[in-house]
């Protein structure tokens, strides 16, 4: 594996871990020990934090440990005042875009977050739930809106570990059935209308309540993300589809 490829596995795995909430908000990602889980030099650990902090998910201060972000109420309800601009541009650059294959995707993503609600993994379920706006930014055929919808969607989950309440699958599940199908419609009204509601929704409960929570050790954690990680892989496949 060349080792930019090495340094793309830790960053994906360390990204799902923080997304999933397995790394809790300040827990210390030491160079040393990631190093010695994922085989590699602490350059290329160094590279991959280096690209989390920029998306905002760990903080890194000069001669310090690197942590995992802790976002104020106060930053948490600026991230989804931004998400919501965005991702109304995301509907209308979608809906001009519409094509069926777009539709096909997003249910069989749909398809995936139902799965893993039938096997009871809410953390999975949330990321996925995530993964659908991605989705959707990535249709919308901007790559910098696809870049901003990504770091703000990866926050936002940063945030619900921290503040929220836990994920509820079926309503996430049936309010992207009810977009996908104002998307089809080319009811753009109806679709920003139910985006809305659903980011209100997300945000409601992502910022209900500050949580305690004991998690494992991070050599645990490392173990179950980083064999996931190789090789490495982007945080979610997209078919790139040809508009006609």
């Amino acid at each position: 594996m060349l080792p930019s490829d090495k340094s793309d596995a830790a960053y994906t795995a360390l990204k799902q871990a923080i997304i999933e909430g397995a790394l809790t908000p300040g827990t210390k990602l030491p160079e040393d020990s990631l190093g010695t889980h994922f085989g590699m030099s602490r350059t290329l650990i160094r590279a991959a934090l280096a690209r989390l902090v920029g998306e905002g998910l760990v903080v890194s201060q000069l001669k310090r440990t690197a942590t995992v972000a802790q976002p104020s109420i106060e930053e948490a309800r600026s991230v989804f005042e931004l998400r919501r601009c965005l991702e109304a541009e995301v509907v209308r650059l979608v809906i001009a875009r519409w094509e069926p294959a777009f539709g096909a995707a997003l249910e069989g993503h749909v398809r995936q977050e139902e799965q893993a609600a039938k096997q009871q993994v809410p953390a999975v379920s949330a990321r996925l739930a995530g993964e659908f706006h991605q989705l959707l930014a990535h249709m919308a055929g901007n790559a910098l809106l696809e870049r901003y919808v990504d770091e703000v969607v990866s926050r936002c989950s940063l945030i619900l570990a921290i503040y929220g309440r836990p994920h509820t699958a079926d309503c996430a599940i049936a309010e992207h059935r009810e977009l996908i199908a104002a998307l089809r419609r080319g009811d753009e009204r109806s679709a920003r209308k139910l985006m809305s509601h659903h980011l209100d929704s997300v945000e409601q409960r992502a910022l209900h309540a500050e949580a305690s929570r004991q998690g494992d050790d991070l050599g645990q954690i490392l173990a179950r993300y980083a064999e996931a990680a190789r090789p490495a892989v982007a945080p979610m496949a997209r078919k790139t589809t040809k508009k006609r």
